[in-house]
């Protein structure tokens, strides 16, 4: 399963609206109560003003106005009970009442007109958002997949950080990356390498010509002519690019300056250290022929726990790292989606609910076969 922290919903459910008209309601008729039983010199009814003003918080134009207009009808009849109604003074009230209340109701329905654009291209930005990182399958293959993305941003649905999927005729292929920076720029990278392995990951090419494809690709969109935003050409992509075979209990891995997955087995956490580390994709102009394909064990019914730099370098409130692998033990054994949502709550519980980077998880495993 797919997690994703997204942005919530402007609008008010409306049971809560119907609860809180109450209040403005019950405050018309104390109001109104109040001005006819006490002395003429007190006057209580300009405090119906802050009927209208109570509900356009809560509610949309046509109920405000609705408010208003039995704000204004409260104080003429009121005024009427009291034989002051013609006096000067007191229609000098109730058309003061009926252009504050326009007033209020023309600032709602402005609001709302707002709001119901920022809900537009939230939706929009919403969908641009799942078309560029799209869900992981939760199950592909002999592999169980769960996964989680935390973004920094507020209101965002992904950053810097990227992962994807895909399979050849024999295998699945994953990657996992985190782009220097932050920003449009960090999305536009993050975009790039994602429609570069998506284009070749299916075709079975070798992972070593894969990860040079993605460099190659990255590394070409800097030579073009453009107008780039600030930073732009001068990010740089860690990744690791896996591939696991359905026939061999195995994942091979090239590892382009991201921080080691870790297995979880019968034996303990394992971070898969690679002999011969890559530079980070984009960089590729600084050494030719670098990428190597490395073998680890990948059985069945282990786990495999892939994760970007917004997860071991997020703080808590003392400045303390989190420690991922103090939060591994004993949470295998429960499936990649129980491990995801324990190190996504822990994760959160660490930071306070405050990401200062894009975070990333994805948990692999490997299905037992019943013999």
């Amino acid at each position: 399963m797919h997690t994703r922290q997204g942005p919530s919903d402007l609008r008010r459910p409306r049971w809560r609206t119907r609860f809180l008209v109450v209040i403005p309601l019950l405050a018309i008729g104390l109001i109104t109560l109040g001005d006819v039983l006490t002395p003429a010199s007190i006057r209580l009814s300009p405090l119906l003003i802050a009927a209208p003003a109570m509900t356009a918080s809560f509610a949309g134009p046509l109920l405000t106005a609705c408010v208003g207009l039995l704000a204004v009808v409260a104080q003429i009849a009121a005024n009427a009970s009291e034989g002051f109604l013609g006096q000067p003074g007191r229609l000098a009230e109730v058309v003061t009442l009926v252009l504050v209340s326009a007033m209020i109701v023309l600032f709602r329905a402005v609001l709302d007109r707002h709001m119901r654009e920022l809900n537009r291209v939230r939706a929009v930005a919403d969908v641009a958002q799942r078309v560029l990182l799209r869900p992981l399958p939760v199950r592909v293959g002999p592999l169980l997949i769960a996964s989680v993305y935390l973004a920094a941003e507020p209101g965002a649905e992904i950053g810097g950080d990227l992962y994807a999927a895909a399979r050849t005729s024999n295998a699945t292929r994953l990657i996992i990356g985190d782009v220097r920076g932050s920003g449009l720029t960090a999305v536009a990278d993050a975009s790039l390498v994602l429609g570069a392995f998506r284009a070749i990951a299916h075709w079975p090419v070798p992972l070593t010509d894969l990860a040079s494809h993605l460099d190659t690709a990255l590394s070409a969109e800097r030579t073009e002519p453009r107008d780039k935003a600030p930073g732009a050409g001068e990010s740089f992509v860690t990744a690791a690019v896996l591939e696991i075979p359905d026939d061999r209990p195995v994942v091979r891995l090239v590892n382009c300056g991201h921080p080691p997955p870790l297995l979880l087995c019968d034996s303990g956490v394992k971070a898969l250290e690679g002999q011969a580390p890559a530079l980070p994709l984009g960089l590729g102009h600084l050494a030719a022929g670098r990428y190597h394909t490395e073998d680890f064990p990948f059985d069945e019914g282990d786990q495999l726990l892939l994760y970007t730099d917004g997860v071991i370098e997020a703080r808590n409130s003392e400045g303390t790292f989190f420690p991922l692998a103090e939060h591994l033990p004993g949470a295998d054994g429960g499936g990649p989606q129980y491990l995801i949502d324990r190190l996504r709550r822990d994760l959160l519980s660490h930071t306070g609910g405050h990401q200062g980077d894009d975070a990333a998880l994805v948990v692999l495993e490997r299905q037992r076969v019943e013999r």
